[in-house]
């Protein structure tokens, strides 16, 4: 495929995220994709493989986070489209607010993402989901 029908590919991945469409974000995974989330102390942080993976990533963030997701660039070679952004939203157990710029690399192959790789803020991820001892902190 070329590196324009490959980040076509993506966007469309992201209009599916915005819309919370799961049958849309399956259909344009492999069925072996993986998606590798950095971090530790929130929610999100995981490596999640195949589709059943990324179902679960997508039930484990509706059921967490609040979050709008604006990729706001792409830029592609070959069969990697690194797509940089901005998420903002809350944790919902700790009803704390977040913002995090990031950079997803991604590989298309044969019309499907194969593999998701986030760089993040992760401290600021994982403070919003932060708690103390009598709760949210």
């Amino acid at each position: 495929m070329s590196t324009e029908e490959n980040v076509r590919i993506v966007k469309d991945f992201f209009a599916a995220i915005g819309r919370g469409d799961e049958q849309a974000l399956l259909a344009l995974a492999a069925e072996d994709i993986e998606w590798i989330i950095p971090g530790k102390d929130w929610p999100l942080a995981g490596i999640y493989r195949g589709h059943a993976g990324l179902a679960d990533l997508l039930e484990t963030a509706s059921r967490s986070m609040e979050t709008s997701t604006e990729p706001r660039e792409f830029v592609a070679q070959g069969d990697r489209v690194l797509v940089v952004g901005l998420s903002s939203g809350k944790v919902k157990a700790t009803n704390k607010p977040f913002e995090d710029d990031w950079i997803f690399a991604i590989t298309v192959r044969d019309g499907r993402l194969t593999s998701i790789q986030e760089y993040i803020n992760t401290q600021a991820l994982a403070r919003a989901a932060q708690m103390d001892a009598s709760g949210p902190v």
